[in-house]
């Protein structure tokens, strides 16, 4: 090779293609980038079009309603914030220890990459199979639907979503804080809460945001848990309803007014996961 093919002048041949390379892929990104938003807003537009007659202060206020008659989601709102509050509950604190221990004390041995995997492959297990899991082991022993076994199958679908958040981010800990920390003297338990935890908080909580993200539209576990109710009701020992099925149900009804309700809600939680999302990813920047 001569000089002048090392050297980085137009005439370069290697430069040349190079930048013919860089070119080509960039503008298969920007395809790419420009398929998928033009996806995303024909999706969010049908929703707003097909619901947007729907969507008012009645949607809020008014339960779900007799084929004919007016309503609203009333109480499918409030049973799927309930099962996803308490999913939330049981399965953070859950998810923010497995990953506490994968990324502070299962650093040596078999048991933190064996832990790993098994969370992966429940991180990517269809929800269906979660569903079905809850129903044998809870709705068939108890002999009814409810809202707990709801609750029960969100939990276990937020679980892996904080585990791998929870323990990435305390992976991206600087080493150098814990050492400082121990060699003050403070104890490992003190490491990691005070210091590990502080920060690593954002991420921490950008990961519990994101699993509220997923479970927010989750049917299929649902179904077979939770099923639906027709009536307002916080009674968490009995079916309640859900927005999820109550979409399920209604798309599929022959009544005009009940597919204008599943298209409001369906408009409703894709809205209001395109805002968690907004709002993780904005926590996280900072």
């Amino acid at each position: 090779m001569s000089a002048s093919d090392s050297t980085i002048v137009p005439a370069n041949p290697v430069y040349r293609r190079r930048r013919r390379i860089n070119r080509l892929m960039l503008a298969l990104s920007g395809l790419t980038l420009g398929s998928g938003l033009f996806w995303l807003a024909w999706i969010i537009l049908t929703l707003l079009v097909k619901g947007g007659s729907a969507l008012s202060l009645s949607l809020l206020w008014e339960s779900t309603p007799p084929p004919g008659a007016d309503g609203g989601l009333l109480n499918a709102i409030v049973g799927s914030v309930l099962m996803s509050a308490v999913g939330t509950l049981i399965g953070t604190p859950i998810g923010v220890l497995a990953g506490t221990y994968l990324a502070e004390y299962g650093r040596r041995g078999w048991l933190a990459p064996a832990t790993r995997f098994l969370n992966d492959v429940l991180l990517s297990a269809p929800s269906i199979i979660i569903g079905l899991f809850i129903y044998a082991i809870y709705v068939a022993q108890v002999g009814h639907y409810s809202g707990w076994a709801g609750a029960f199958a969100l939990a276990i679908l937020v679980i892996p979503v904080v585990v791998r958040a929870t323990d990435n981010m305390l992976g991206l800990v600087p080493n150098s804080l814990r050492e400082a920390a121990a060699a003050l003297g403070c104890p490992q338990w003190r490491i990691v809460v005070f210091i590990c935890y502080r920060a690593a908080r954002s991420g921490i909580i950008t990961g519990v945001l994101l699993a509220v993200a997923r479970i927010a539209g989750e049917t299929a576990p649902l179904l077979f848990t939770a099923l639906n109710n027709q009536f307002m009701s916080w009674n968490m020992n009995a079916p309640i309803a859900n927005l999820p099925v109550v979409i399920f149900q209604y798309a599929a009804s022959p009544f005009e007014d009940w597919n204008r309700l599943a298209w409001a809600g369906a408009a409703l939680i894709t809205l209001l996961v395109l805002g968690i999302n907004i709002a993780a990813r904005s926590l996280f920047r900072k």
